[in-house]
């Protein structure tokens, strides 16, 4: 199957949640695709990041994960996954924000400057630190994080254009099929 980064795959609204959308499906082990358990996906990332990414101006050209940093870089991720989701869900979690720190410090420790590890830190970093947090949100249909950013704060999809589509064909499939004798 044929695979390109897309800018669809870039609705997280910051570099650091789109890492994190990297894995499509998270929720549903059966069906769940790591996008960078293949090493030239995630090579081709950070083009497409500087493409399509809502922050592309902040981080400009970003470099590929060196191969040696790669397993730190996927415990980021997950480590951002994992604080950002449970703060939606619950409010936050002072371990897991202690743990997505160490992950933070060691990536701007270990990366090199400007490289994908140092700017998903550094969108990270934001992201902790924004002062509205109650547009973060999970998308109802695929389950990837993103930013409400809409006036009325009343986003419930990443991109209207694909989960939003499919979550009302759907509800007009059921609702139709429930009428029919």
């Amino acid at each position: 199957m044929s695979f390109s980064w897309t800018p669809h795959r870039f609705a997280g609204g910051a570099l650091a949640l789109d890492v994190v959308n990297s894995v499509v499906l998270r929720h549903d082990a059966t069906r769940r695709i790591d996008r960078f358990a293949v090493r030239d996906q995630m090579q081709s990332f950070p083009r497409a990041a500087a493409e399509f990414c809502a922050e592309r101006a902040l981080f400009g050209d970003i470099a590929p994960v060196a191969a040696e940093n790669e397993a730190d870089f996927i415990a980021l991720r997950e480590a951002i996954d994992l604080y950002f989701r449970k703060r939606i869900l619950n409010g936050g979690d002072d371990q897991l924000l202690a743990r997505l720190l160490q992950a933070l410090a060691k990536a701007l420790r270990d990366a090199s400057p400007g490289s994908l590890a140092a700017a998903t830190a550094h969108s990270a970093l934001r992201l902790i630190a924004m002062p509205d947090p109650e547009r973060m949100k999970i998308c109802g249909n695929c389950g990837w994080l993103f930013i409400d950013r809409s006036k009325n704060r009343s986003r419930a999809w990443c991109d209207m254009a694909v989960c939003g589509n499919r979550t009302k064909a759907n509800r007009h499939y059921r609702r139709k099929k429930e009428e029919t004798p």
